[in-house]
């Protein structure tokens, strides 16, 4: 059995700030080690609940943030920017039997601890199919076209109410309560690291590899904060601008799908100014 631990910080015990995830601020050095722990107890549980192989994909900003020293020496990590599938790199092998999604948030214009998807800020919803979507069930399509089913969801409470949606059948752990966009009720780690690694145990069970679920066509629509940041994207193939601050492509498979997200995201990154957005 191999599992393949998708591993975002937002979702992490103890996270609630904007510096306790950004690359270099002072409290980004403490919360990595939080971070850390909530991905060392899954990977743990994996391999208390029979899991020969677990890999870690980092999925967080610069994608450079865990501890490899901190992690059980039995797992591998595959760290840093520039994947083919991003947040889920390495489930197009086919060799993966069950995901973890660890320290998953809400999706951007939701409420929940730094609800985004995939930029900080500047968009402000994302629509799959008609369906408020979040980074979970994006990623969610993405790995039932391999086969692989989701089988834990860790975050905040509100994170784990999304994942009841894309993964019904995955155990979730909330490892805090949300209070607002940056506020919330947290438990201590060792709390956390304790049932993270019992759900991680459990979720094993449910990792069977299943036929490809070929959902498509996928209409992806992605609302901006500013008219500019629309008509940006709209240099990318594909994609039309349909209302001011709106766009929207179709891809027929969610490996197109998310793909074509990112470069989206990657140019509405780049058109936002510091100041004006």
């Amino acid at each position: 059995m191999k599992i393949l631990i998708s591993a975002d910080m937002e979702g992490a015990t103890g996270v609630t700030w904007p510096g306790d995830v950004l690359p270099g601020a002072p409290q980004w050095e403490r919360c990595r080690s939080l971070f850390t722990s909530d991905v060392n107890a899954a990977v743990l549980g994996f391999f208390d609940g029979g899991a020969d192989d677990v890999v870690v994909n980092e999925a967080h900003w610069s994608m450079r943030n865990l501890l490899l020293e901190r992690l059980d020496e039995r797992t591998q990590m595959l760290t840093g920017r520039h994947k083919a599938l991003s947040m889920v790199e390495g489930v197009q092998h086919g060799d993966i039997d069950g995901i973890a999604f660890v320290g998953y948030h809400a999706g951007a214009g939701m409420e929940g601890v730094l609800a985004h998807t995939y930029l900080a800020n500047s968009i402000t919803a994302v629509w799959l199919n008609g369906v408020r979507a979040s980074e979970g069930l994006l990623n969610a399509h993405v790995v039932a076209e391999y086969g692989v089913p989701v089988v834990l969801v860790t975050g905040d409470d509100v994170a784990c109410e999304d994942a009841l949606g894309y993964a019904p059948e995955a155990l979730k752990v909330a490892v805090k309560d949300h209070v607002s966009r940056y506020a919330a009720v947290c438990r201590t780690p060792a709390r956390t690291a304790t049932e993270i690694r019992a759900a991680a145990k459990q979720a094993a069970a449910l990792a069977v590899r299943h036929e490809p679920v070929a959902g498509g066509p996928f209409t992806i629509a992605v609302e901006c904060d500013a008219e500019h940041l629309a008509m940006a994207a709209t240099v990318v193939p594909g994609v039309e601008r349909v209302a001011e601050r709106k766009i929207s492509y179709t891809s027929e498979t969610m490996y197109e799908g998310i793909r074509t997200f990112k470069a989206v995201t990657t140019i509405v990154s780049a058109a936002t100014e510091e100041q004006y957005g």
